[in-house]
Formats: structure tokens, sequence, C-alpha cells
């Protein structure tokens, strides 16, 4: 067991492939619509974008990060916690640059069938100059099961 917890945490640091995110307005009306808000004025991006645009900018999905730490099917995952953080209103028909990597990897409790771990990624939404102005915290929880 602790050789594969150990290889889970040399991935702390690991970095994404990085890439860009344009919220078009389309998507913003339909996320603004699906929440059952109003759009909000000047191009202003609807906050639950958040949930999707960095980690699809990151260019990384969340099957290809569960792969990175060798887990399979949904049973054993959950996500236990998102932090967002806004230094810049996000904008319509922008292009952010995403960079994110593998913030931590902690052991967590033993129990009879396995073990669990828990993960952290952070994603940045930086604009043209380079300056942040969004950033995404996600931790999940995965049950590594003994083998």
């Amino acid at each position: 067991m602790t050789s594969q917890v150990d290889d889970a945490r040399s991935h702390i640091g690991h970095q994404f492939p990085g890439g860009a995110y344009r919220i078009a307005h389309w998507e913003n009306w339909l996320l603004t619509d699906c929440t059952g808000a109003e759009p909000l004025p000047d191009q202003l991006v609807h906050p639950i974008a958040l949930f999707h645009a960095p980690i699809l900018g990151s260019g990384i999905s969340i099957t290809e990060l569960f792969a990175l730490f060798n887990v399979t099917g949904m049973g054993g995952v959950s996500l236990v916690g998102y932090d967002w953080e806004y230094f810049q209103p996000l904008q319509e028909d922008v292009d952010y640059q995403c960079e994110g990597r593998v913030i931590t990897v902690e052991r967590g409790d033993t129990t009879p069938t396995g073990w669990t771990e828990t993960m952290a990624f952070q994603i940045d939404m930086l604009d043209h100059d380079h300056q942040p102005v969004a950033r995404v915290t996600n931790t999940w929880r995965f049950h590594r099961q003994v083998s």
C-alpha cells in the first residue's frame, strides 16, 4: 500500500498542459438561463462558468486527471470541496489562459478494504497580460482498494 501512496504524492506539482478558454455569449446565456437568473450587464460571465471553463482550458479532463491517479469508475470518487477566487470580472468572448497543477495529495483513513487519498488541483485563469482573473481549487477524495 505504501508504494501506491508514495506514487500518488509524486504527482504534487504536476503541471497540466495548459491552454486557453473563451466563454462565448451563447454559452454564458445558457449557463445563466439554467440557473434561473437574469443575464448580467456588460457581457459579464455568470460565476457558474467556473465549474467547467478552467478545466477545459487547462488542457486536461476530469477523466485524464483520474487516470493520472489510477482511479477508475466513479464509485470511489467524491468532490469534497471547491474554492473560487475572482481577481477581475470574467467577460464574454475573451481568451483566458489557463494554467493548472496538482497542489496536494494526502493520505486519509485506512479501512479494511483500502484507504482514502485526497487530492487538490488549482487552475489559474489569466488575462492577455498574464494577470490573474480567477483561481479555482478543487479537492477530490479517492477510495483506494487493497489489491
